[in-house]
C-alpha cells in the first residue's frame, strides 16, 4: 500500500506498472488459437463484441493491483464493472480495447489505463504491446511516445484532414449517421479500423489529423483524453463538453479528437448543430409529398361532380 495522497509522478510510475502487467497476459495470446465469446448489447448499433481469457485475465491482473497499493481508489473497467467511482481517484480500465483487432491478428488494438481525479482523466495510457509502443499522457505535462515527446499539429481545415472512426457502422441511424456523413462529405478522407490507435496517431502527427465515434464507454475513451491533449490537441463530445465522469450520460459516448483547435472548432460547428434535417426527409420525392395532396384534390373534385 502506497500514500493516500499520491503525487502524479507516482501515479504516472504505477500507471506504466499496470502496462507492464497487461503485456506480459496478452502476449502469449498473441496470434495464437483463443476461445472467443460474444457480448451481445441489443441497445448498441452494433449488438454483439467478442470478449477473450485475454481480455478478462488482463482486466482482472491490472485491477488486483490497484486494491493492493490504492486500495480506496476506486475501478471502472469493461469487463468487471465498477467499485467506488465516487472517490477522489479512480482508475478506468479496457484491457484490450480493439478485442476484433486481436483476434484477427491486427496491431491496432491498445490496453486503454486512465487515472481520474474527481471525475476528470488526468493521466492516460494507450499501450500497443506488439509494435512496443506506448503513449503516456499527463495533464499539463505532456505526452510521450516511448519516452520522448510528441506533439499533434495537424491541418488547419477539414477540407484537408484524413479523419479517423473504427466504423462507420458504430453510428445510430438518424442523427449520428447523418451528423457523421456530414463530416465524410467534407474531409479529404475518411478511414477506417484503427481503434484507439487513431488518437495515438493523431496526438503524434503521424498523418492523421482527427477522430469521430460515437457509442463509446467511459473506458473506450478516458485514457485518450489526456493523451491527445497532452500533445496539444483537443478532445471533447459532439457538443464540445468536457469528456468527465460526470459528462458520460450527456456525451452519450460522442466523441471527437482534433490535432488542433481550429480543427476542433470547425467539426465541433457540424456535430453540434441542434436543427438538422434527417436524410430521410431530405431524401423524400414527389411522390412521397404532391402525389397524396395531388390524389386528395382529384377524389373531392369527382365526388362534388357526383354531388351536383
Amino acid at each position: 500500500m502506497t500514500s493516500s495522497n499520491p503525487s502524479t509522478t507516482e501515479l504516472v510510475s504505477f500507471a506504466n506498472t499496470l502496462a507492464d502487467k497487461a503485456r506480459t497476459i496478452i502476449l502469449p495470446y498473441w496470434r495464437q488459437p483463443i476461445a472467443i465469446e460474444s457480448k451481445l448489447e441489443n441497445d448498441r448499433p452494433i449488438t454483439e463484441s467478442p470478449v477473450t481469457i485475454a481480455d478478462r485475465l488482463t482486466e482482472s491482473s491490472m485491477r488486483r493491483l490497484i486494491e493492493d497499493t490504492y486500495p480506496t481508489h476506486g475501478i471502472y473497467g469493461e469487463e468487471y464493472g465498477h467499485v467506488r467511482v465516487d472517490a477522489e481517484y479512480v482508475w478506468v480500465l479496457d484491457p484490450i480495447d480493439g478485442t476484433k483487432s486481436f483476434i484477427t491478428g491486427k496491431p491496432l488494438f491498445g490496453t486503454l489505463i486512465a487515472c481520474l481525479r474527481n471525475g476528470v482523466p488526468i493521466i492516460g495510457i494507450i499501450d500497443q504491446c506488439v509494435l512496443d509502443e506506448r503513449w503516456v499522457g499527463v495533464v499539463g505535462s505532456g505526452t510521450t511516445l516511448n519516452g520522448r515527446s510528441v506533439r499533434a499539429t495537424g491541418c488547419e481545415d477539414l477540407k484537408d484532414s484524413m479523419m479517423y472512426a473504427t466504423t462507420p457502422h458504430m453510428f445510430r441511424k438518424g442523427e449520428e449517421e447523418d451528423k457523421f456523413q456530414a463530416m465524410c462529405d467534407i474531409v479529404k478522407r475518411p478511414l477506417y479500423g484503427a481503434d484507439c490507435y487513431a488518437y495515438a496517431i493523431v496526438a503524434s502527427s503521424f498523418g492523421a489529423d482527427i477522430v469521430v465515434e460515437a457509442d463509446l464507454g467511459l473506458y473506450d475513451y478516458c485514457a485518450l483524453v489526456p493523451v491527445v491533449e497532452g500533445a496539444g490537441g483537443v478532445m471533447s463530445d459532439w457538443s464540445g463538453r468536457k469528456l468527465t465522469l460526470k459528462n458520460h450520460k450527456a456525451s452519450r459516448g460522442r466523441v471527437v479528437a482534433c490535432a488542433n483547435e481550429r480543427l476542433h472548432r470547425q467539426a465541433i460547428s457540424i456535430l453540434a448543430k441542434k436543427t438538422w434535417i434527417k436524410k430521410s426527409i431530405q431524401s423524400r420525392t414527389w411522390t412521397d409529398t404532391l402525389l397524396p395532396i395531388v390524389i386528395g384534390i382529384g377524389l373531392g373534385m369527382a365526388l362534388s361532380k357526383s354531388r351536383s
